[in-house]
């Protein structure tokens, strides 16, 4: 996205904007797909069969149990984790478009495998300053023992230590650079091709929601079996001492390789492209927004303050 030349756009509006336009962005795509994130994620630490009527049944379940609002139990959670790692991914992957001279202004010269690490690094910084929080939601998610975010930090740490919040995070951190890397690479390439076939950068809404769904979908195939190994480290007590290829293997012996290591997958691709989509034009409207119209309104302020004392 281009507003004006990087010269006319300081390093500090860089940051600030990206950060706001990131923190609502991801806010927004979490909260829409919050019900489906649950039921994801709780068939992911269960060993049960995946179907869509097994996914109608656990909604409706949860309905049953404490109403419309159980569907989005752990949202707090999510909100918590999501809107810090949003709004640190989206400005990270700014600086590092940026720092690694991704495009051009007119984005004739992209660089694709500066594209995916762009999208990597940003991922990897955005994951490693919330991992925590990440886990708290899975638990609250899948157990309902923990009524708040502070009871999580609290009994998981008397219980287990502090350690124990950062179960999972060497898969994580696998899964996260491919899934950020083929996200924001694939994101951008389709704008590229856009702005190649129609030689300008005012992309429709609506083909920004088809080229973030695109994203999504690639994204989180890519990277999904590392996915279902962090949630069960996460989540369930052995499983983080058995690491990485044991949990994969005990997950396949029980439950076999593709009902096992791609359980939900399908889901996620109803949720995923959703998510992916709203965050990603969301993200490129708001920030768009506040680059043309606050900053501008800021400056404009500041001179007047200027002109009134001089």
């Amino acid at each position: 996205m281009t507003v004006r030349s990087d010269k006319k756009i300081t390093h500090s509006e860089r940051v600030i904007t990206s950060l706001i336009a990131g923190a609502i962005a991801g806010a927004m795509a979490k909260t829409a797909i919050a019900p489906l994130d649950r039921t994801k994620i709780y068939f992911q630490t269960q060993n049960k069969a995946f179907t869509f009527p097994a996914v109608l049944e656990f909604l409706l379940k949860s309905y049953r149990e404490s109403g419309i609002t159980n569907l989005w139990r752990g949202n707090s959670a999510t909100m918590a984790r999501v809107i810090p790692y949003a709004a640190i991914q989206y400005s990270s992957h700014e600086q590092f478009k940026h720092l690694l001279q991704v495009e051009t202004n007119d984005q004739k010269r992209a660089h694709p495998h500066r594209s995916f690490l762009a999208g990597s690094m940003a991922g990897f910084i955005s994951t490693a300053s919330t991992y925590p929080l990440d886990v708290a939601r899975a638990r609250m998610a899948v157990c309902s023992m923990y009524p708040s975010l502070s009871q999580v930090f609290i009994r998981s740490i008397k219980q287990d230590g502090f350690l124990s919040l950062y179960r999972g995070f060497t898969p994580t951190l696998c899964g996260v650079i491919p899934y950020a890397g083929f996200s924001f690479f694939t994101y951008e390439t389709l704008k590229r091709l856009h702005f190649d076939y129609y030689g300008n950068n005012d992309i429709h809404p609506l083909f920004r929601m088809l080229f973030g769904a695109m994203a999504g979908l690639f994204g989180q195939s890519a990277s999904y079996p590392l996915d279902i190994v962090r949630r069960r480290m996460q989540t369930q007590q052995g499983y983080s001492e058995l690491g990485i290829i044991g949990t994969m293997k005990k997950v396949i012996t029980e439950e076999g390789f593709v009902h096992g290591l791609y359980k939900g997958l399908s889901l996620n691709w109803v949720k995923g492209p959703i998510a992916v989509g709203i965050s990603f034009t969301s993200f490129d409207m708001i920030h768009k927004f506040l680059l043309t119209v606050y900053i501008d309104d800021i400056r404009s302020t500041s001179s007047t303050e200027v002109s009134s004392r001089v």
